[in-house]
């Protein structure tokens, strides 16, 4: 048994081998005879640049020297039968070693010193693959059979991941595969909505295509592209449309594959990645979520001391991007969502030298981008589906936002056995991505459903009443208290009208005065609060803590940023200081008094606007779901009272006996029954 698998390993050999002298003889003139030699040799003749040309398959090497070096030998000295017609003759001495497992590979001196670097090509000489795969079929036979286990299948048989099982290793995208992963076919006319990042990576595609333009003038290639934006926004997709532009290899791998159990493994894969590229440069090596390896190793945060694995890994990453070799056209593009907890040393120029921010989509770059997926899903729309109209509804969506919506509209209307999709499956679809998916059944009480109608009521009211002090406020377009799947029982959806970039403080304050709509009309309305305003005062809250400790808008604490006082202005402080512990308390009676204020703001708005908080409140009870110019005929009559007015100019109204009776006293509800349990 044992001989039989020396047979086998040798007959491997020697194919390998075979292919090999063939290959580079195929370089050469005249016949080639390989001297074996170690691999340090080879290492150091390359170093003189002494080597014309290599031959590289596996770790098997063979090289041949600038200095030709002929020497006369027989066929018979070859190999051959050495008949009396075999004369003497002269080959050319080459020399053959094989490559340790750790010893990395001098690509670089190689590519500088312009040397002839070629591997085997499967599409190109004799092909031995059917005839390995026999023989080690017969070989995998033998061994199972000289276990004395039987038949394939039984106890004996060990799989794939199983102890001493076999692995049969393939193209992998992290880059531990042989060969780098062939140009993908993406392109920038893939890519939508991202006109200023696309513009940046353009030209990165014309120096990898065109570098001598650019070497003429001194310029230096960037060494890494650090793109940068909200999750699902397209970064993974520019990268790979680079690549595909350039037409170069693309190796892709994730952050989270570099770490491991075992100290330095990251390390040794990162120089795998790179080793790699190099090779087979110009190319792409694209890093996702960097931030997986790349956290700034003076953060404070109490992290392990010495060879920590992600330190080694980082380390490994920060010379490759920028070591002592800089001759490889090689370019590094990370993408990331979390650009303020990367090192700093990564994020330097010349290893990242350019960082490109990847924004959410403007409206005509929703537009854009929903052009594109209806485009390429063959998407039939109705008459009454613009783009135009969906993209002005989508405010704030990502590219892979609005991607699942055309998906979730053409469900909507698949399920309904329409022909086309039109506006209103656009209209669900995004109403199902924002509160949920409708509930067959309502899940209220009678009393729960008069409860709940009120307070969306309440927010809708409010709403409008802001809407009439300050211009271009978005009006409540749908009121509902159908339950939906993420909780909710009951919503007001305000579709925003255009991209807003900035936030007054008046708009600021109107804000939390709709966010305590609700609540004011529980407590107005229903004489009782119920659990049902917690997401509004979370919001609210949120609101009015930014607008104070963050925005400046706070006359009595002024212009500053508590955060940074906290700090006292080191950011890689684990501990805040007690510089801000004053300013902490001044902070939390603004904002309590902020949101306070709004409440008692938001209850004078119901109680000015009687009638239409009953009529809407009881057609909403009834139909379960009020929209379009209905619910506009309702908010048309709504005023908005003096105390409004002067909440939204930063002066706070009087409060009066009827407030503080509000917030103070809330009677317990009246028996239906006059007969006493």
């Amino acid at each position: 048994m044992e001989l039989a698998k020396l047979v086998g390993k040798g007959f491997l050999f020697y194919v390998a081998f075979s292919a090999t002298a063939f290959a580079l003889s195929a370089k050469t003139t005249t016949k080639s005879h390989p001297i074996p030699t170690r691999f340090d040799a080879f290492v150091d003749s390359a170093n003189r640049n002494e080597v014309r040309a290599v031959h590289i398959d596996g770790n098997q090497l063979t090289w041949a020297p600038k200095a030709r070096k002929m020497v006369t030998t027989s066929a018979a000295a070859e190999g051959s039968t050495g008949t009396p017609f075999d004369e003497p003759r002269e080959v050319e001495v080459v020399y053959h070693t094989s490559r340790p497992k750790d010893a990395p590979m001098p690509y670089d001196v190689l590519l500088k010193n312009r040397v002839d670097v070629s591997a085997p090509d499967s599409r190109n000489g004799p092909n031995f693959a059917p005839w390995v795969a026999l023989l080690m079929f017969v070989l995998l036979v033998n061994v199972f059979r000289g276990q004395g286990q039987g038949n394939f299948g039984g106890p004996g048989m060990r799989g794939m991941g199983s102890p001493g099982g076999i692995s049969m290793p393939g193209v992998q995208r992290g880059g531990r595969a042989r060969d780098a992963i062939a140009p993908p076919t993406t392109t920038f006319a893939d890519v939508a909505g991202v006109d200023e990042a696309k513009e940046e990576l353009q030209e990165i595609v014309d120096i990898l295509k065109n570098p001598a333009k650019y070497a003429r003038l001194g310029a230096r290639p960037p060494s890494g592209v650090m793109l940068v934006g909200a999750p699902g926004t397209g970064k993974t997709l520019l990268a790979r449309a680079v690549a595909g532009e350039a037409g170069v290899p693309f190796i892709s791998i994730s952050a989270s594959e570099f770490v491991e159990l075992y100290v330095g493994m990251g390390a040794a894969r990162v120089r795998e990645v790179f080793a790699r590229a190099k090779a087979q440069s110009p190319s792409i090596v694209f890093i996702d979520e960097i931030d997986a390896v790349a956290k700034s190793r003076g953060d404070g945060k109490m992290r392990g001391m010495g060879n920590d694995e992600r330190e080694q890994t980082l380390n490994q990453l920060l010379t490759e991007l920028d070591g002592f070799e800089t001759e490889s056209m090689v370019i590094c593009i990370a993408a990331t969502n979390r650009a303020d907890t990367l090192d700093a040393a990564l994020r330097r120029p010349g290893r990242f030298d350019r960082t490109i921010s990847v924004d959410r989509p403007d409206k005509q770059g929703r537009r854009e981008i929903l052009a594109v997926h209806t485009g390429r899903r063959a998407l039939p729309l109705a008459e009454d589906a613009g783009l135009d109209i969906i993209a002005q509804m989508t405010a704030g969506f990502t590219g892979a936002d609005l991607e699942n919506l055309v998906n979730e509209a053409a469900l909507l209307a698949g399920r309904e056995g329409k022909s086309t999709v039109s506006y209103t499956d656009f209209e669900a679809a995004v109403l199902r991505t924002i509160a949920g998916i409708e509930k067959k059944r309502s899940l209220l009480t009678a009393g729960e459903k008069r409860t709940v109608s009120a307070h969306e009521v309440g927010h809708a009211l409010v709403a409008a009443a802001v809407g009439r002090l300050i211009p271009d406020t978005e009006r409540p377009e749908t009121l509902s208290i159908v339950s939906r799947s993420g909780g909710a029982l009951g919503f007001t959806y305000t579709p925003p009208t255009e991209d807003r970039w900035l936030m007054y403080k008046d708009e600021l304050l109107g804000k939390v005065t709709t966010f305590m709509g609700g609540r004011a009309a529980e407590m107005v309305v229903c004489k009782r609060i119920s659990s049902g305003a917690s997401d509004d005062i979370q919001r609210a809250t949120n609101l009015a803590y930014k607008s104070v400790a963050e925005l400046g808008f706070s006359a009595s604490l002024g212009p500053m940023s508590v955060s940074t006082l906290s700090s006292g202005g080191n950011e890689d402080l684990l501990i805040g200081s007690d510089k801000a512990s004053e300013a902490d308390a001044v902070v939390e009676k603004e904002v309590k008094h902020t949101l306070t204020t709004s409440l008692l703001v938001a209850c004078d708005v119901v109680r000015s606007n009687p009638e239409v908080m009953s009529e809407l409140t009881a057609a909403l009870a009834e139909k379960e779901k009020i929209y379009g110019d209905e619910l506009q005929k309702y908010l048309d009559r709504v005023v908005a009272p003096p105390s409004l007015a002067l909440f939204l100019r930063g002066e706070a109204p009087p409060v009066t006996p009827a407030d503080v009776e509000l917030l103070s006293n809330f009677p317990l509800p009246e028996f239906a029954s006059t007969t006493a349990r």
